[in-house]
């Protein structure tokens, strides 16, 4: 009888209402008040680390820790509500199918909204069976901001109630919420808006529909979240975490003891790696072999391009998503164009075949007949043997820099060696080395490659790098801003797979002149190899020695049963910014992202100004998608790989029709489900430089007094000519350590 009379009051608001009649700005401000708690989760394709409780990082970090149990975390979601979730569901698995069905939802160009709510006449499950019911479906607004100000009065929400309402609607299906947070703030997601639109506007209407449709009573959640967040208690959390991070912090600051020499010799070579925490073993692993000195810098080296294949025409940004790419590179490899591309046209034409076999509705029967036999053996070498399918060695490929303008490769080789603090004392061979991962049959690939490039590799921004510092031209400019380049330092590009350890070195004809010492660091990479992989393989719990321990880190690339291939980034907890003397006598464990810089090149602290508000930023992310992931694995991370699917090839579910996962999975972060490997531990940051320069950097910037001021990052600082150590606390004032 309720629901009968909310109908009729709904149909004569609508009815009597216009667009006009509702206040849009009102509305509007509401809508994005209510997405403003949510953080954006990236598809499959192009993983991205991220803060799940980003929308709270305005709060205090135990206070967002509050909040977040309340709105993600309750167990208890009435189960009304989880019949509105299955619904909407149902409807975004087909809707943002990014083809993995051969069946499209009809009408998608149209939006979700509109699309939606044209097929829900014929939905029986979603809508009520009364006239009531379909004439509401009927008589919806084709403006999704004018719907939701509709479903709100038949839901009868009070105006002081209505923004937390709004958030509720998105909070209790986060996982989806946060997908379209991405597809409609970040510009890297507009390749697909065009096939199947999205708004924030149409979610909510959407979610809000079935809500009237299926739940009329569903007003009550606003006092099932009160009484979620009156239970909402963390103190024995919390003490835990602040308990492990004095003592990591503290054995931490008390080893790094600055022994900076002030008498460089020039080493053989010089190699730069990622600031990602696996580059740090290894480099300790290569300065054990001979006179080569290490660098860390962020994995797209200082070039914000777009990589576009010459052979598929495909186009990605090849830098971290808080910037945009500049230029567009063509990519083109180096076997005859049109035998690659006759190669690539085949394949695309069989696995278009294949998949069309496999998704429909008759023919996967015929087609696991028909490929029965070679399917088997396939199944059982993959399962049984596959140290056999050794992992691929990288395309080599060419790239066409010519559309980056000579003032800006300038710009781009000055700014990436001041603010990595190499600016003399060349040697011979200085190797630019990104960094990629390799494994099969991994949902959760690309969160391997890069935690800020979007799962892109590092290697074509070497190349790219490497060439514009080859170029006579740019060395004689950048003299004139101090920077002297030796007419006998060749730069050159180089790949490190993470889960093997192997490093590939990308020749180009004028390496021939440095063969010896290209041969002789292909000799200590391997070498480093097998020492790292050892160390790699001891992590995973293996007692292996260096040749069995190198080609068990290459089994476990290809074996396509491996729920986990490598840690990635797991036990991650420090950022360190300074220079390698800093660090070098110390085991950091692969826990620390390394950042050089020498702040003496840096006098008015620009280049340290980016990397604290880029990198720093960009490692905070990092950390907190694994500190969450760990600390509530259902609720912030992606759940077993055991029992997930792939939905639409966007993300992961739990069985059939859960919410989108939006985190690692379990066996990321620990090593059996009741055993953790990492600690969830809040980043620290750690620069070598004076604490007047980082003042005057966190009294410009409003990010870092955000982080540091509400305990998400702790700052420390090395004071250069004392060598003693401040905490900065909430207060951002120092505080010096004991």
């Amino acid at each position: 009888m309720k629901a009968a009379v909310r109908m009729t009051k709904i149909q004569k608001q609508m009815q009597t209402s216009s667009p006009k009649a509702v206040d849009q700005t009102k509305i509007k401000m509401l809508i994005k008040q209510s997405w403003g708690k949510i953080a954006p989760t990236w598809p499959l394709k192009n993983l991205i680390a991220v803060n799940p409780l980003a929308g709270f990082e305005n709060l205090s970090f135990e206070e967002a820790l509050r909040e977040g149990q309340a709105y993600f975390q309750a167990p208890d979601l009435p189960e009304t509500m989880q019949d509105v979730n299955r619904q909407s569901i149902k409807w975004l698995q087909g809707f943002f199918d990014d083809g993995q069905s051969t069946i499209h939802m009809p009408l998608r160009h149209r939006g979700l909204y509109a699309s939606v709510t044209a097929l829900l006449p014929l939905d029986k499950n979603a809508a009520p069976k009364t006239e009531q019911a379909k004439s509401f479906v009927q008589n919806l607004p084709k403006d999704p901001t004018t719907a939701i100000a509709q479903c709100l009065l038949f839901l009868g929400i009070h105006t002081e109630k209505q923004a937390e309402f709004l958030t509720l609607m998105l909070s209790t299906l986060p996982g989806w919420a946060a997908y379209i947070k991405y597809r409609t703030d970040w510009p890297d997601a507009a390749d697909a808006a065009h096939q199947n639109p999205v708004t924030q506007e149409d979610y909510l209407a959407l979610r809000l529909v079935l809500a009237c449709l299926i739940w009329p009573e569903a007003k009550t959640l606003l006092d099932w979240h009160r009484a979620a967040h009156e239970k909402a208690d963390n103190e024995t959390d919390l003490k835990k975490i602040k308990q492990d991070e004095q003592v990591y912090r503290t054995n931490l600051l008390n080893a790094l003891k600055p022994k900076i020499q002030s008498e460089k010799t020039k080493p053989d070579a010089q190699l730069v790696f990622c600031i990602d925490v696996r580059s740090e073993p290894f480099r300790r692993a290569m300065e054990a072999q001979g006179d080569y000195e290490t660098f860390g810098f962020v994995g797209f080296f200082g070039v914000p391009v777009s990589i576009q294949n010459a052979i598929t025409g495909e186009n990605h940004a090849s830098c971290p998503v808080l910037l945009k790419p500049a230029y567009t590179v063509s990519e083109n490899p180096t076997c005859d164009h049109s035998v690659c591309q006759k190669s690539h046209d085949r394949n695309k034409g069989i696995k278009s075949l294949y998949q069309s076999l496999k998704y429909t509705f008759t023919t996967p029967f015929t087609l696991v007949e028909a490929l029965g036999p070679f399917s088997g053996a396939l199944m059982g070498m993959r399962s049984f043997l596959p140290a056999l399918q050794k992992p691929q060695a990288p395309l080599d490929t060419h790239l066409d820099i010519s559309a980056i303008p000579f003032a800006e490769q300038v710009n781009f080789a000055s700014g990436a060696l001041r603010m990595m603090g190499l600016t003399d004392n060349f040697a011979p061979l200085v190797v630019f080395c990104g960094h990629s991962s390799e494994t099969k049959n991994n949902a959760y690939a690309t969160a391997l490659d890069c935690g800020a490039c979007g799962g892109h590799h590092g290697a074509p921004n070497a190349k790219i790098l490497a060439t514009i510092l080859n170029d006579s031209k740019v060395r004689k400019t950048i003299a004139k801003k101090n920077i002297v380049i030796p007419n006998k330092t060749h730069f050159m590009a180089a790949q490190h797979n993470t889960t093997t350890d192997e490093v590939t070195l990308y020749q180009t004809p004028a390496s021939e002149n440095y063969a010896e010492q290209v041969k002789a660091l292909q000799v200590d990479l391997q070498k480093s190899r097998a020492k790292n992989s050892l160390w790699r393989a001891g992590e995973m719990g293996q007692k292996l020695d260096n040749k069995k321990a190198a080609n068990h880190t290459a089994a476990r690339a290809s074996d396509w049963a491996q729920v986990r291939p490598e840690w990635g980034l797991a036990r991650n907890a420090a950022f360190i910014i300074g220079p390698r003397a800093l660090t070098k006598n110390f085991n950091l464990e692969g826990r620390s992202f390394l950042h050089s810089y020498d702040y003496k090149v840096d006098e008015d602290g620009s280049a340290l100004t980016v990397i604290l508000t880029a990198p720093m930023v960009v490692a905070q992310w990092i950390n907190s998608q694994y500190f969450f992931s760990t600390y509530d694995n259902v609720a912030y991370g992606g759940g077993s790989k055991i029992s997930k699917n792939i939905t639409g090839k966007i993300g992961i579910m739990q069985s059939n029709a859960s919410d989108l996962m939006h985190g690692l999975p379990l066996q990321s972060v620990n090593k059996s489900d009741g055993e953790a490997y990492h600690k969830p531990l809040r980043l620290m940051t750690i620069v070598y430089a004076p604490r007047v320069m980082i003042d005057q950097i966190i009294k410009e910037q409003e990010v870092l007094q955000k982080l540091f001021g509400n305990g998400w990052v702790t700052l420390a600082c090395i004071e250069p000519e004392t060598g003693e150590k401040f905490i900065l606390g909430r207060n951002l004032k120092w505080q010096k350590q004991q």
